[in-house]
């Protein structure tokens, strides 16, 4: 993400997303899911998750780049379907905290880093938002996103990777959910929590997420 030069007053109600659908999406989305597997079931269930899921060279060789999103696609089917709705949930959530981190330690430039947490939240949240979009086809693929800023924040996916072609009762989305949660609690405000209130999964036109603090 790169530091948002937009002032608060000059931004619309929705921030849509400016880049174009790439059909990729970061690695993280592989690398997290393999290692918070593997630090709760072990190397041996990782290995056979990602047997399943026809990306076993993505542990030999972890990726560095954008990956397709089928292969995205493809992990998180087969996380729930190898540990159960419940247990894929809480690694999902899990690997969207890991990759947060990531982000704040790689991705986020040292500046905004120090300067938003000192901003008043929402201020902060708006610019926040911003730099979000504008690098949400990194984590949305071919979806689409935008952002509603306010209290509560507002997110939504359309065409999300993570659930489609899935059904469910439950949102399936953790991993975004737990990854927008920890870059607020670092950013925004240390008492911000996010939660998934709609899925594609259950038959929702998009999957929503909702952050408050």
């Amino acid at each position: 993400m790169a530091p948002a030069r937009a002032l608060p007053g000059s931004l619309p109600a929705a921030i849509p997303a400016t880049e174009p659908p790439t059909g990729q999406i970061g690695p993280n989305a592989v690398v997290r899911i393999a290692e918070a597997v593997a630090a709760r079931f072990g190397a041996g269930a990782t290995a056979r998750l990602f047997l399943a899921a026809g990306l076993s060279r993505h542990l030999t060789a972890p990726p560095s780049r954008m990956v397709d999103e089928t292969e995205v696609i493809r992990l998180h089917a087969e996380l729930r379907a190898m540990f159960g709705l419940e247990a894929a949930r809480e690694l999902s959530r899990e690997a969207g905290r890991l990759t947060a981190g990531y982000l704040l330690a790689h991705r986020i430039p040292k500046p905004m880093r120090i300067l938003l947490p000192k901003l008043p939240a929402r201020l902060a949240s708006r610019i926040l938002l911003v730099a979000v979009s504008r690098h949400a086809w990194t984590f949305a693929g071919s979806g689409h996103f935008t952002a509603t800023p306010g209290r509560p924040v507002r997110l939504r996916i359309r065409d999300c990777p993570l659930c489609r072609g899935a059904e469910s009762d439950e949102p399936l989305c953790e991993f975004y959910s737990a990854t927008f949660e920890h870059l607020y609690r670092a950013l925004v405000h240390p008492a911000a929590t996010g939660r998934q209130t709609a899925c594609q999964a259950s038959g929702a036109p998009a999957c929503e997420f909702e952050i408050r603090w």
